[in-house]
Parts: C-alpha cells; structure tokens; sequence
C-alpha cells in the first residue's frame, strides 16, 4: 500500500497534475475549514443540512471536493455555522 505522499510524488511526475493540484488548493482549503468548524461545533452532514435547507448528499458531496459549489451555497454553510464569510 502507497502512502499519499508516495502516491502524490509518482502522481506530480504526470503532465498538468501538479498545476492543477496547485489550482484547486484554495478550493480544498475553504471546505477543509468548514469541515473542521463544523466538526469542532459538533454538528453532523445532516444536521447542518437540515438547518441550511440542502440535502446531507448535497453537503457530502460539498465536502468530497465532487461538485463545484455556488458563492451562494458557500455562504449557506458559513451562515449554518454561524461563520461570516469574506471574500478578499
């Protein structure tokens, strides 16, 4: 079994993969935060769910990094989380 270092360093050796590792890092940043604040204010997928009017799928698939999400719905999470969100 391949450690995730390992598998990044054969991964960078690829074209483009390094770029756009680089490119999504302040995605993977932003819903990194929002999972450790939500963790941190004890809350599940599906109770900030239900509290912003999504689905816990759609909130999952937020924090897998699968969908591209909308400022909107970025800002639904922040606002279930009692969070502001500022956009510098």
């Amino acid at each position: 079994m391949k450690t995730l270092e390992q598998f990044k360093k054969e991964a960078f050796k690829r074209p483009g993969v390094r770029k756009a590792y680089t490119e999504m890092q302040p995605e993977f940043q932003i819903i990194r935060a929002l999972i450790i604040s939500r963790n941190k204010k004890g809350m599940s997928q599906r109770k900030l769910a239900q509290k912003i009017g999504v689905t816990q799928s759609a909130l999952a698939r937020f924090e897998t990094g699968n969908i591209n999400p909308t400022l909107s719905f970025v800002q639904k999470i922040t606002n279930g989380l009692g969070l502001k969100l500022i956009v510098k």
